[in-house]
């Protein structure tokens, strides 16, 4: 029997729905000018979705005040703003509970607003969490924070980082473009040399090659028909040449003899 209802007791247990802890969160402290308005910004997170009855809360604290004032509610679908608060007129609620948005706006700003609000949800059953703060600040004119000018000074040595890396790769690249003319120009020069040492040798061949006599001019000088000089057949050009010119001499010779004779027979 004891065994039974345990068991049914912790299944009871499983149907009821848990409860689990919800982060509420707010924005960076707010600065704002005299008479301006300004928003607020409320949100949580929950592992459930988010439920019908939600709600929202804010409160304020003035500077040099411990005491905190109830100043904006929303619960059952509607928003409640405090009548008798410092905000009764100039606060209004902007968020969306559907998004979980819980923001509200104050508009005409003035020195009394500085302080702190603070912002509570509720998203049943997930009800245990923190609250979350953000510090409202007035200004004539809005300083220069501190962030901002070390924001400046990061953006700063980024972009002079960023501009020394791109001259150092365009100094690379004219470099390179240079070299690569370089070695064109050197290699245009280099056929050039090649095809005026063709050219040489090709006269140089023509200059050195033995003359080729006609067909018909080799019987009546007595010496055979030869091709182009060789290195080793030299001499064979000059003892040619050499008899041809003999049998020139001779042949002449010849005809004055035959001349003289006939003159002496008449």
């Amino acid at each position: 029997m004891l065994g039974f209802l345990a068991i049914a007791s912790i299944a009871l247990l499983g149907l009821v729905p848990q409860s689990q802890a919800i982060v509420v969160y707010t924005g960076w402290d707010r600065h704002a000018l005299v008479g301006s308005e300004v928003r607020l910004y409320c949100s949580f997170f929950s592992w459930r979705w988010t439920s019908e009855d939600v709600t929202f809360s804010w409160s304020y604290r003035s500077d040099g005040s411990r005491d905190s004032i109830s100043v904006f509610h929303y619960t059952g679908g509607m928003p409640y703003v405090d009548n008798k608060g410092p905000f009764r007129d100039r606060l209004e609620f902007i968020g969306n509970p559907r998004r979980r948005d819980g923001s509200i706006l104050i508009r005409n700003l003035d020195y009394s607003d500085n302080g702190t609000f603070t912002c509570d949800a509720k998203n049943p059953p997930d009800i245990v969490g923190r609250p979350s703060s953000v510090r409202l600040m007035v200004y004539d004119k809005v300083p220069i924070r501190a962030g901002v000018i070390t924001g400046a000074i990061i953006g700063s040595v980024l972009g002079l980082l960023i501009l020394v890396v791109a001259i150092y790769y365009l100094m690379r690249f004219l470099v390179a473009r240079r070299v690569f003319n370089i070695s064109v120009s050197k290699l245009d020069k280099g056929k050039k040399g090649k095809g005026k040492e063709g050219s040489q040798q090709r006269q140089e061949a023509v200059l050195t090659s033995r003359p080729v006599l006609p067909r018909s001019m080799v019987p009546k000088l007595g010496f055979t028909f030869w091709g182009p000089r060789r290195e080793s057949k030299g001499p064979v050009l000059y003892a040619t040449l050499d008899q041809s010119s003999k049998l020139l001499k001779g042949v002449g010779s010849d005809k004055k003899k035959s001349g003289d004779s006939r003159k002496d027979k008449k």
